[in-house]
């Protein structure tokens, strides 16, 4: 027997033993039943027919205290009730026609409860559906935090995901902090963290976070960073496009003197390079090269040049004394010799 149902959202097959398995959609439908389906058209002669309902999670294992609400074609009740220890539960004696199956309550703190689903008897069968009821998501709270200090740091981005897709992206705001939510499809389900994009000033953490969460259980994941190294180095504008010129105290780095500045007398003449290659005068002294491109003479040299020219004419008013002396004395030993005479 086929049967074609009224809403295309939600999706029942239909198979020899009239057995329909339901998956759930997003967002619950009205209360009614549509009407263009309504059981008006169905003969109250037929043989009753009968709803078998076993609700599982998403992993598969059964969930008892399922409850439900069954109404008929004008919204009035047709029956009610809760899943058993293997997660089934049973309308029976119903007739012909179209129902809207409602949940009301999943008998488990960590699940969800699916959305109403519209479900058509057959005379003198069971139609028989099977309802997971999906896992409540973990909420979960991303740190970003500085590894030395523990303050909070805006502006990481971190991908959270399991195995290898990746399920939720969440950057820091202000605060240092973001929230969201992980599906989860187990009872204790292990995630991994990955910073994708450091906080400003920060390196990038390279290590992966891995954590476990549970249904409709907080959890909170915390990145630590490490502020970024700056470099010492001067940038071209510090750098000085010249070497600095010596202090004129610095006792190790004498400054060079300029033309007509003598020294002080303690650092000592400025040997001339070029004495060797110039006759020496008759006092000894080199003769000191012009006013253009020679160094001045220090003032150990100004100081010597008088007794130097003192002591050339000592010398010479000696000398000619000396010779004076010898020629009288030549003169009388002439006149007093009478051979010569």
């Amino acid at each position: 027997m086929h049967v074609r149902l009224a809403r295309p959202a939600a999706a029942l097959a239909v198979a020899a033993t009239s057995t329909l398995i339901w998956a759930p959609v997003a967002t619950a439908e009205p209360s009614e039943p549509t009407p263009s389906v309504s059981g008006a058209s169905v003969d109250p002669r037929a043989p009753a027919g009968s709803v078998e309902i076993t609700t599982k999670d998403t992993a598969g294992a059964p969930l008892p205290g399922a409850a439900y609400l069954l109404l008929d074609s004008a919204g009035q009740e047709a029956g009610h009730g809760q899943s058993d220890t293997q997660g089934t539960v049973t309308f029976p004696d119903l007739a012909p026609g179209l129902y809207r199956l409602k949940q009301t309550a999943t008998g488990s703190p960590l699940h969800e409860a699916v959305a109403d689903q519209d479900v058509i008897v057959t005379p003198g069968a069971t139609t028989r559906l099977t309802i997971s009821d999906p896992f409540k998501a973990a909420k979960v709270l991303l740190q970003a935090k500085d590894d030395k200090s523990g303050k909070l740091l805006p502006g990481a981005t971190v991908n959270i995901g399991t195995g290898a897709t990746t399920l939720l992206t969440l950057t820091t705001g202000a605060k240092g902090t973001a929230s969201g939510e992980l599906p989860i499809s187990s009872r204790s389900t292990k995630f991994w963290a990955k910073e994708i994009k450091p906080p400003n000033g920060y390196d990038l953490s390279t290590s992966t976070k891995t954590f476990t969460a549970e249904p409709a259980v907080p959890v909170t994941v915390t990145v630590t960073n490490t502020k970024a190294v700056t470099d010492p180095r001067p940038t071209p504008s510090e750098t000085s496009p010249h070497k600095p010129t010596p202090s004129p105290s610095s006792p190790n780095k004498p400054s060079k003197p300029s033309v007509g500045e003598t020294k002080s007398a303690s650092a000592g003449p400025v040997p001339n390079p070029d004495s060797s290659s110039r006759p020496p005068s008759p006092s000894g002294h080199t003769t000191p090269k012009g006013a253009g491109g020679s160094l001045a003479h220090t003032g150990a040299d100004a100081a010597a040049t008088p007794w130097s020219i003192g002591g050339a004419a000592v010398l010479i008013a000696a000398g000619g004394g000396a010779l004076f002396l010898a020629h009288r004395s030549r003169t009388g030993i002439r006149a007093d010799d009478p051979a010569e005479s």
